[in-house]
């Protein structure tokens, strides 16, 4: 085995870079900027894409799929949305490469092969689908239209991290239209609420809903709505959002409809995403320095079973009694990998599996079988207990259910161990440098004074939380009236 992980505690951006090699979930490419997702990684991201498709299928979403290619004279349609792109935008200009005739064997662009029109390969696909949807929507009876795409998108990012920050990610998009504006943001509040529903219930990651400020809206969004999670190092993550997008991209595309009334009327939009940032998440927020801690609903294999035997007679004598329990395991739905190559030593494994986060391992040896018990050990809690080998597959199943939940709540305590109310600046400055994680405090509402703390600390308005109380307050860097508590934060 190689040397361990390096640890949290002394260096965090580390400590994840290699849990993320070394658990085979990703690595970089020969494209700057991209990654490469591997098998493993791919199969935690293919049980996150399974369980939100079916949550958007239920709130009555349908996918397709559009162009990655979007015309320039599309992109700039919507001036906000274009202009809060253009600095991340890979652009098509030629559609074809020759031989260079200086250069034996190698290729240049045909300078006579320029396109009449460049191509933006899609940071985002508004301008696409709203430039589609001119077409599909004439009449109040095309309403509601929802619509929901995976797909990858390209934002030309110069400083990256696997899953977190890339060039190219894979992510979905959902983009509605509504005949009235009630319905749109009642469409923008739903999708949050089964974003947060995906991050508590199956990546067991608490989350704080809220609204994005002014400064930190969606181009072209008349509102944003996210959901804020807490990594292990006190840092916030935006897990995913939500946009009221009003009738700007409407407008921008003639996007029109025949009302019950019989007249014209612009229709109301929404768009919402997650990425494979949640998978940067997942990791942050429930890892340890042995290695990946997955919550049992989205870990690729969720029971490991490790025999423990000297020669082709002890394996023979244990997997008869093994193979019952993976069938057993399996009928249930839970996925169960029966490890007997004998490639590797049980203590390789044991550690191989303790790094991939496997939720829990079962060891069953010789003696093990001669008493009818198995070994059983937990991945969050690290703890090992004897078990009868009958009624095993009840105790594992209750298992998966107290890992779920532990994980949940062990996060959470973690958030509001980690969440303090500040109302100075001194103590704000103080508190962010010398205990890292949310503030809890009064802003004046403004633009500036946002950027100014932002400028000064490098903390930023995480969000306006939906659930804020109204309280009386001074601004803690104007000491200006404020009517509520908003999230400050560092954030990745």
């Amino acid at each position: 085995m190689s040397k361990g992980l390096p640890k949290r505690s002394e260096n965090y951006s580390e400590w994840y870079n290699e849990l993320v090699k070394r658990a085979d979930l990703a690595e970089n490419s020969a494209v700057r900027g991209c990654m490469v997702i591997k098998p493993y990684g791919y199969s935690i991201w293919e049980k996150m894409q399974r369980a939100l498709d079916d949550m958007f299928k239920e709130t009555g979403h349908t996918n397709a799929y559009f162009p990655l290619f979007v015309p320039k004279s599309l992109f700039e349609a919507e001036e906000k949305n274009a202009e809060g792109f253009a600095k991340e935008c890979a652009v098509v200009t030629h559609y074809r490469l020759k031989n260079d005739p200086e250069n034996k064997g190698k290729l240049i662009v045909d300078p006579n092969a320029r396109l009449e029109e460049e191509l933006v390969v899609r940071p985002t696909s508004e301008a696409i689908i709203w430039s589609t949807y001119k077409n599909w929507i004439q009449s109040y009876r095309d309403l509601p239209l929802l619509i929901n795409q995976w797909a990858n998108v390209v934002r030309w990012e110069m400083r990256t991290r696997l899953f977190l920050r890339t060039a190219e990610f894979l992510w979905q998009e959902g983009h509605t239209a509504h005949a009235t504006k009630e319905e749109a943001i009642a469409e923008t509040e739903q999708m949050l609420d089964v974003y947060a529903t995906f991050a508590e219930e199956f990546m067991a990651v608490p989350v704080i809903r809220g609204k994005k400020t002014a400064n930190e809206r969606f181009a072209g969004a008349d509102d944003t709505y996210c959901i804020e999670a807490m990594m292990q190092d006190g840092k916030a993550l935006q897990a995913g959002t939500s946009h009221f997008l009003g009738q700007n991209f409407a407008k921008a595309f003639d996007v029109k409809f025949s009302n019950k009334e019989n007249q014209q009327a612009y229709v109301w939009g929404t768009s919402w995403g997650v990425s494979t940032r949640l998978m940067g998440a997942l990791i942050m927020a429930h890892s340890d320095d042995e290695g990946l801690v997955l919550p049992p609903k989205l870990a690729p294999i969720q029971v490991v079973i490790v025999p423990i035997f000297k020669g082709a007679e002890q394996l023979e004598a244990i997997s008869e009694k093994v193979l019952p329990i993976v069938k057993a395991l399996k009928k249930l739905g839970i996925s169960v990998k029966f490890d007997n190559s004998d490639k590797q030593s049980p203590g390789f494994k044991f550690a191989e599996y303790e790094l991939k986060g496997v939720p829990v391992r079962l060891a069953i040896g010789a003696r093990d079988l001669a008493n009818g018990t198995v070994e059983i050990a937990r991945r969050d809690t690290k703890e090992k207990k004897t078990y009868e080998i009958e009624g095993v597959v009840e105790v594992i199943q209750n298992l998966l259910e107290e890992i779920q939940e532990n994980i949940y709540n062990r996060a959470l305590s973690f958030r509001t161990e980690n969440t303090l109310e500040v109302d100075s600046w001194d103590e704000f400055v103080k508190t962010l440098d010398e205990k890292p994680g949310f503030i809890s405090a009064h802003w004046d509402g403004t633009p500036e004074t946002e950027e100014k703390i932002k400028e000064l600390t490098k903390a930023t308005i995480r969000c306006i939380p939906l659930d804020a109380k109204e309280e009386e307050g001074k601004c803690i860097y104007t000491g200006n009236p404020s009517s509520r508590r908003v999230i400050f934060a560092r954030a990745y």
